[in-house]
Formats: structure tokens, sequence, C-alpha cells
């Protein structure tokens, strides 16, 4: 596998830049994923360690970076609320990749108390990259309103199928609580998102797999043909507009105070 150049996110390179020539030593990727793992197993560390809550995610990651893991690199699935979890241990750098907006499906209200578990196991230096929020407010834009559609219809299907929605969270509300977990931050900054169909096809599908498990047959026809109506309007859109602008991802580099 290629060493570094972002692993083809925007997000990643910036990570890149930010840490110029300071050696990553061991990392823990703390809210792991099939494309965080592939970034992680990019670059020159000592040794990584990649932490799941969901189990059957867990196999996922596992085959994505199997023939690039060493003997040396550790894959877990736990929750972060288990205070046992990675107890004692430190880490040269910690990457936080969308997992503060994961933590309310695995460990809800457990947010706040999640940067200090982080701060904890941060020896030299933190990254975390985060999703300004789209569905609690209805925007101006005709893309705006796409996503927020979208974000909410996925939302109801998830609530519907006795699932807990990812809930995002504000790089400001993010900076207040690293300052009080003990963190310094050193960059902080967004980037404009380009939803593409790829995005809409996912939230769409993903709607699709719970609302077959309802067992209300009115319900699901109802849904489903919502789900329908929404995929075609939003990839009509993002197929006239070379995709859907709305919203920023950001990523905040910080070190222990």
């Amino acid at each position: 596998m290629a060493e570094g150049a972002g692993a083809g996110s925007s997000l990643f390179a910036h990570i890149e830049d930010l840490q110029g020539d300071l050696p990553w030593g061991s990392l823990l990727d703390a809210g792991t994923g099939t494309h965080s793992v592939r970034w992680v197993s990019s670059i020159a560390t000592d040794r990584w360690v990649a932490v799941t809550g969901a189990t059957a995610h867990a196999v996922q990651v596992r085959d994505a970076v199997e023939a690039a893991r060493r003997p040396q690199d550790r894959l877990i699935a736990a929750n972060w609320a288990d205070p046992e979890l990675l107890k004692g241990e430190r880490f040269d750098t910690v990457l936080a990749d969308y997992l503060i907006g994961a933590v309310e499906g695995f460990a809800p209200y457990f947010q706040g108390a999640m940067f200090a578990r982080l701060r904890a196991l941060t020896a030299r230096r933190f990254y975390l990259v985060g999703l300004e929020p789209y569905v609690t407010h209805d925007p101006a834009t005709e893309a705006g309103r796409l996503v927020w559609e979208i974000g909410r219809f996925r939302d109801a299907c998830l609530l519907l199928a006795g699932e807990r929605p990812y809930r995002e969270y504000p790089m400001g509300w993010v900076l207040d609580r690293m300052a009080e977990a003990g963190f310094k931050p050193i960059a902080a900054r967004r980037f404009p998102i380009r939803y593409k169909a790829r995005f809409v096809n996912s939230q769409i599908d993903m709607c699709a797999a719970r609302i077959a498990r309802l067992g209300d047959p009115a319900l699901t026809s109802a849904l489903t043909a919502r789900g329908e109506e929404l995929r075609a309007r939003a990839l009509a859109f993002a197929a006239r507009k070379d995709g859907i602008r709305h919203g920023f991802d950001y990523v905040i580099a910080a070190e222990p105070g």
C-alpha cells in the first residue's frame, strides 16, 4: 500500500500537512472504519490500535487492511463507555474520525466524557474529524434542503427500526469540550462538502434495509415511496449541479495542554 498522501482524502491529506515531520509513533484510531484504517495503515506508524463499537463492522475493517496489518497492529471491538478499554495505555497520535457523532449510536450521553478518555490516551498529538450538524435546521437553499430531507428521513427510519441515529456536533461545541478536557487546539479548519450520488444512494439504501424490518405493510409502502421520491429528486439535482453542495466537515488538531 502506498504511504500517505491522504489515501485519496483531502481531510487526511490536511492532517498529514499538520503533522509535518513529527513522527506518527504509536497511533490510536479511536473510532475506526474502513476509510480511516486504510489511511492509518498507509502511514509510517510504529504500531496502531483501531477501535470500533460495532462487532459486525470489525470484520469489514479487518478485511480492509488484512494484507497491510503487521503483528504489532491491533483491531478491537469494544465500547468506549467501558472504563477498562485501553486503560493505562498512551499513544503518540490519536485520531477521532467522525467518532463523536457516532458515540450516540453506542454510548448515548457519553460524548462529553469521551474527550477526557481521549485526553488520557494522548501523549503528543490529537486529530479530530467532525461534521457540522445538518439535520437540525431547515436550510434556505435547494441543495441544503435536499441534504436536510435525506438526513431527517434517514434518522426517522433508524428510530422506527429501533436504532439510534448519529448526533453530530458543531466545531465550536467540540472546541469547548476539548479545552475542558485539557487539550490545547493548534489548528481548526472547515472543509465544504459536495455530496454525490454515492451519498444519496447509500443513505436511501440504508433506510430501505430498516423499512423492510418494520412489519407494517402500509407504513413500509409509504416510507419506500417517500425514499424513492427523495432519491430521484436528489440524484437529478446532483447530476444537474455536479453534486449537492451543502455544509462542512472540519478538522481540529490539538496537543495536551
